[in-house]
């Protein structure tokens, strides 16, 4: 697949695909990058985890695996700007290039995953782990997702959204990107549901 360059956003957090991501935008440079692709024909960016240093002020070491992301909603705010992104699909970076004004880089996308129905049983198996990990910390702990939400009939989106609900860092949630296969993302699935509900039951003693 050919490399293409994009508009990079480093952030603090990790980006899926088929997950929401609300941003706001202050600073001169991320706000002259917004001008930019909102004039392009494909206003997409892609966004990648900072592993040192900080989003403002440039500075940052940054992760190779991110995300593309569609912008989906822009509005002007008083001090700069809001948008909706979504993920859409997994990239790594082949080179970043000079920041001038913001952070770009020649990127090349990674093959979407494929679904195959016999891994049909791999996808129930990560969804009943997924949703009984978030209903039993839910009891000990505020989160931002309901286990009953609502999933996509795609299988391989469906993933995803268990991905992006599951109380994980975003080291963990960076490893899920690595993936080969939908049935090897349900068991990373499983396996760190059940990591996720150990640490925490260690920290409550419960």
């Amino acid at each position: 697949m050919d490399d293409v360059e994009l508009a990079m956003f480093p952030l603090g957090s990790v980006l899926l695909p088929g997950a929401n991501l609300p941003l706001r935008v202050f600073e001169p440079r991320y706000r002259q990058m917004m001008d930019d692709l909102m004039a392009s024909d494909r206003p997409e960016l892609g966004v990648v985890l900072i592993e040192r240093g900080h989003e403002v002020g440039g500075g940052d070491i940054r992760f190779g695996t991110g995300t593309l992301a569609r912008i989906d909603h822009v509005e002007a705010i008083d001090d700069g700007v809001a948008m909706l992104v979504t993920g859409t699909r997994r990239l790594d970076v082949v080179e970043w290039l000079p920041d001038d004004p913001y952070p770009r880089a020649r990127v090349r996308l990674r093959p979407e995953l494929v679904w195959d129905e016999r891994w049909r049983r791999s996808l129930q198996d990560a969804e009943l782990a997924v949703r009984g990990c978030v209903a039993r910390l839910a009891t000990l702990v505020e989160l931002p997702w309901s286990p009953d939400v609502e999933l996509s009939p795609d299988p391989v989106t469906a993933l995803w959204q268990l991905a992006a609900i599951l109380p994980i860092g975003d080291l963990d949630r960076l490893a899920l990107l690595e993936v080969a296969t939908p049935d090897a993302l349900a068991a990373e699935l499983v396996a760190r549901a059940a990591d996720a509900e150990e640490l925490m039951r260690a920290r409550f003693g419960r």
